[in-house]
């Protein structure tokens, strides 16, 4: 697929990759084997028919290719754009035991944009009301994903949203030049058409409980995400000019930093920055730095590079455009004056034994310690969700990390009538994964909807 050159596109925050065209879009799609067995579609946490969509491209009918994704998965733009098909879906195609997979991924958003681009955007039949209304906390992947698929069964879904736009991790934690908020925006009004209705500026927990809710609402579906950063809880890190990547990227997102000086938004522009972190919230963290104006843009990561959580594309990506890399290197202190970061002192690693994740552990080398300069740090480390409404609704079963406690093949919580999904149960995984188990809870909660069953 075409993209910026990494000169030009480290000077905007336009799209990177750019699409196929519909030739290419075709040709791609000839590859496909039609396996009969069809072992990517085991790959999709969202169960897309693969081959089926695929070959509806290869013969050019580009509606159909979109129609039959749409039937399980309302955000082909997305997922087509973020989803780390190279572990999933195109790591059991058939073809890599000889080549290169089919790009599925990019097939997805081809077919995506196409009908966008065409103003051909088709909207199934609603059915008959069941007259049962389903309160979803949260905008991100799994609130629009459970809605939908809520709404096409025939219960009134409404979707609380505690910020100002939809989308969740969608629209504050991943940077316009990966997936552009019209996208975002785009695929939320298909949600919307399908019948959801979505409120802003609702945060549960504080406007209302969940108790509360369930007083309004047949049932719940928590999807609020995992938007409590992680710190290093080491000396110096409330010296100005340190952030988390939450606070980071949702300034340069969100708050519309990228888009300066039309949106004034504080953030802090430094020369040299430096991002903590090996996953993808730390390459867009490192990237984003760079179009914000960073002379250098460096990763301190404590493995080496092949141990890093990222995509691969996205560590390349990063590569390609300056990003420099730090490995086998742990923060131990930030040093500033006068109430400013100035420097981050670290420690070299070893790699040791694997740990539980299956990667070798760093391990110190004593007496290591150096110092690099930077005017800016982000701190990418992982997040857990925000505590809010589990101290709001003491009977909803939380792990010691805060992570909502929900049964692998319905969702259902301790709390009767509360479904959950999402970065809000994993602690912070892939969107495919937050959209999987919401289309899991929204079967669990049809199925309580109609029988009362717990």
């Amino acid at each position: 697929m075409a993209v910026q050159p990494p000169q030009v596109r480290i000077l905007n925050f336009n799209e990177v990759a750019l699409g196929y065209s519909p030739e290419e879009a075709i040709a791609e799609a000839k590859r496909c084997l039609n396996c009969p067995k069809a072992p990517c579609i085991k790959g999709c946490p969202v169960n897309v028919d693969i081959p089926g969509f695929i070959t509806h491209i290869a013969n050019g009918d580009f509606q159909a290719a979109a129609d039959l994704i749409k039937q399980t998965n309302a955000l082909p733009a997305i997922t087509g754009r973020v989803c780390p098909q190279e572990t999933q879906c195109e790591a059991e195609c058939t073809l890599c035991k000889r080549c290169e997979p089919v790009a599925i991924g990019r097939l997805e958003r081809f077919a995506a944009d196409w009908e966008a681009a065409t103003g051909t955007l088709s909207v199934p039949a609603p059915p008959p009301p069941t007259q049962k209304r389903v309160a979803v906390v949260g905008s991100g992947p799994a609130g629009l994903t459970v809605a939908a698929d809520l709404a096409r069964m025939g219960h009134q879904a409404i979707i609380l949203e505690a910020l100002h736009e939809p989308g969740g991790v969608l629209s504050y934690g991943i940077p316009e030049f990966r997936l552009p908020k019209t996208i975002v925006r785009r695929e939320a009004d298909y949600v919307r058409n399908l019948g959801v209705e979505l409120r802003y500026d609702f945060i549960v927990g504080s406007v209302a409980t969940v108790d509360e809710l369930l007083n309004q609402y047949d049932a719940i579906f928590l999807g609020t995400g995992a938007g409590l950063p992680w710190f290093l809880n080491i000396p110096g890190e409330n010296l100005g000019g340190v952030y988390s990547a939450n606070e980071y990227l949702t300034r340069a997102n969100l708050m519309r930093a990228y888009r300066f000086p039309e949106y004034d938004t504080p953030i802090a522009r430094g020369k040299r920055v430096i991002t903590i972190g090996g996953g993808n919230t730390a390459m867009d963290s490192a990237r984003v730095a760079l179009r914000l104006g960073a002379k250098e843009s460096i990763i301190v990561y404590r493995r080496t590079k092949a141990e890093m959580p990222a995509r691969i594309e996205e560590i390349e990506h990063a590569e390609q455009e300056g990003v420099q890399f730090q490995e086998l290197t742990t923060p131990v202190a930030f040093h500033g004056t006068n109430g400013r970061v100035e420097e981050i002192e670290c420690l070299r690693n070893e790699l040791g034994e694997p740990d539980a994740s299956g990667r070798r552990r760093p391990v110190f080398v004593e007496g290591s310690n150096f110092r690099i300069q930077a005017d800016v740090m982000i701190i990418a480390i992982g997040q857990s969700p925000s505590p809010l409404i589990s101290r709001s609704t003491p009977d909803l079963k939380v792990t010691k990390n805060g992570v909502v406690v929900a049964e692998p093949g319905s969702m259902k919580t301790s709390k009767k009538g509360v479904f959950a999904g999402g970065d809000i149960v994993t602690g912070g995984a892939t969107v495919i994964l937050a959209m999987g188990q919401a289309k899991i809870a929204a079967l669990a909660i049809d199925e309580y909807l109609q029988t009362g069953s717990w």
